[in-house]
């Protein structure tokens, strides 16, 4: 795929650089509801909570430039932890973070031309947030679309359906600047916390 991310090196499970000179990234395979719903029965029985015990308000402080989301260090990977008013807009938090790890989003400008609806659907609330993310990353992997303006438009409980949409601009690695690739979305320690007027997510994506 030309003017891609870099991809890792097989079994290189440390944060690194990409450089320049390394090999283009090749699409990543996209996640089913069926695996999705495996991964889910995986985790059943296991701890979901990654840090439980800090609140709210300990974990935000190392958002930048007004952002709601921030990264959280983790052994292997990394941590996205995104928040907002809403859960809506904490979805869009963690997709936005998804993205700026790749790329950083402060020098893009949403691009009408490129404007796209975003659709999953799933089983229950963490495989639905599992779902639209794998869903950007499968659409940035194939079409290499960034979007740096993302809103989540439809959020169902009930049939756990989600619909956003976002725009922004088609990577270039002659113009953008090239962060750390993204190799899937995981379930691993995955949060989802709500109380009126606050919601919050913890990802941990596979670098």
């Amino acid at each position: 795929m030309s003017g891609g991310l870099p991809q890792r090196a097989t079994g290189q499970r440390r944060r690194r650089r990409i450089e320049e000179d390394t090999a283009v990234a090749q699409p990543s395979s996209h996640s089913t509801p069926s695996a999705a719903a495996e991964a889910t029965d995986h985790l059943q029985g296991q701890s979901a909570s990654f840090a439980p015990d800090l609140s709210l308000v300990e974990h935000r402080h190392a958002a930048e430039n007004g952002a709601n989301y921030e990264y959280l260090d983790h052994p292997a990977d990394v941590q996205l932890h995104a928040w907002g008013s809403t859960l809506e807009v904490a979805f869009e938090g963690a997709a936005l973070a998804m993205y700026n790890y790749m790329t950083p989003l402060s020098g893009l400008t949403p691009d009408t031309g490129l404007a796209r609806t975003f659709h999953a659907e799933a089983h229950d609330l963490h495989s639905l947030l599992f779902g639209f993310l794998d869903e950007l990353l499968f659409v940035f992997s194939t079409e290499l679309l960034v979007c740096c303006s993302l809103t989540v438009t439809h959020l169902d409980r009930e049939k756990w359906t989600i619909t956003a949409e976002g725009q922004g601009e088609k990577f270039d690695r002659q113009r953008h600047a090239i962060g750390t690739e993204i190799k899937a979305i995981t379930y691993s320690a995955m949060q989802i916390r709500e109380v009126p007027g606050d919601a919050e997510v913890f990802v941990i994506v596979d670098i």
